[in-house]
């Protein structure tokens, strides 16, 4: 059999156990990789590659940072040129068109880290863990015109564990996307797979996160808040008010998420060595550690002392921003 040419579009280290799966497949013939483009990050702006790139320019596979994939001309005309057996799709951050969706001798798959139906959208690992969920895993799928709509073809689980972050069970996700690509693709061309047309019924959404999503709500209950912390670090984190300032809570404790009380939601408790005790809607937080806008990262009981918090003081009581 020939060797399958394949274009990979990608972009975060999410996407980087794929894309090297395929390369250390001789029976794969990499045309190029599609990512997006080079962006500012940290205080100083720096321009940095996405991990795609990096992995790409290791292996010598042309690389391409289109601003834009929908009516580009010469991003469709490159892609017609390459006699493609495959795109693979891999949280690359765009939605492709139709025009490209058909280019394809066999298909367009695309590997996304849910059990489809449920969390479709840009970020299923981050409202998994938000919403508590305890199982999760990935979905390989036929891609259409629609966000995360296509058919199916092969799922795969993983156990969501109490102490997961999104960074561990992304990389947990990466590795079983990786696997699950590779059996796919081979079924696909032998027609040993046989699509399943997803329930939209059945669906559930996997929202763009922004900063507002990551403050705190004190009337929820201790575990909600907890799987929040787990869900949004390091981005946008999870904060709340203190004297009209933005507090990130970067690392805290489930003490209980049943013991009742006469406290209110946000009212600090108990302050120890180990940070304070918050109430919540239901149970109590003991806040390990925060960050004070325009501050560094601080044990909280160094915070607490530094601040003269004291027990009573209640959390949240003001508009956030």
């Amino acid at each position: 059999m020939k060797k399958l040419n394949i274009v990979f579009m990608g972009t975060p280290e999410f996407a980087v156990p794929c894309l090297n799966a395929l390369i250390k497949t001789e029976k794969f013939n990499i045309k190029g990789v599609y990512t997006q483009p080079d962006k500012p990050v940290g205080r100083k702006q720096i321009l940095t590659p996405p991990p795609i790139k990096l992995l790409a320019l290791e292996n010598n596979i042309d690389v391409f940072q289109p601003s834009k994939i929908r009516k580009n001309i010469e991003v469709l005309n490159h892609l017609k040129s390459l006699d493609l057996d495959f795109i693979i799709v891999v949280a690359y951050g765009k939605i492709l068109p139709q025009e490209i969706l058909d280019i394809p001798n066999y298909a367009c798959v695309n590997v996304h880290a849910s059990l489809l139906e449920k969390y479709r959208g840009a970020a299923p690992i981050q409202w998994a863990i938000a919403n508590g969920e305890t199982e999760t895993g990935v979905t390989s799928m036929l891609m259409d015109a629609g966000m995360d709509t296509g058919d199916i073809l092969l799922k795969t689980s993983c156990k969501i564990e109490i102490n997961d972050t999104t960074i561990t069970l992304s990389e947990k996700l990466s590795i079983l996307g990786a696997d699950l690509l590779i059996q796919t693709i081979p079924q696909l061309v032998n027609k040993t797979i046989k699509s399943i047309k997803q329930d939209d019924s059945k669906a559930t959404n996997a929202p763009i996160i922004n900063k507002n999503d990551g403050f705190i709500d004190w009337t929820k209950s201790a575990f909600d808040i907890y799987n929040l912390l787990r869900a949004f670090t390091p981005w946008p984190s999870i904060y709340t008010m203190y004297n009209d300032a933005n507090l990130k809570i970067t690392q805290c404790s489930l003490i209980t998420d049943k013991e009742e009380s006469n406290h209110k939601a946000g009212q600090v408790i108990d302050i120890n060595k180990e940070g304070f005790k918050i109430q919540t809607g239901l149970g109590i937080l003991l806040i390990n550690k925060v960050q004070l806008a325009g501050s560094k990262e601080m044990n909280a009981a160094d915070f607490a002392r530094g601040q003269r918090l004291e027990t009573g003081y209640i959390f949240g009581d003001s508009t956030f921003c």
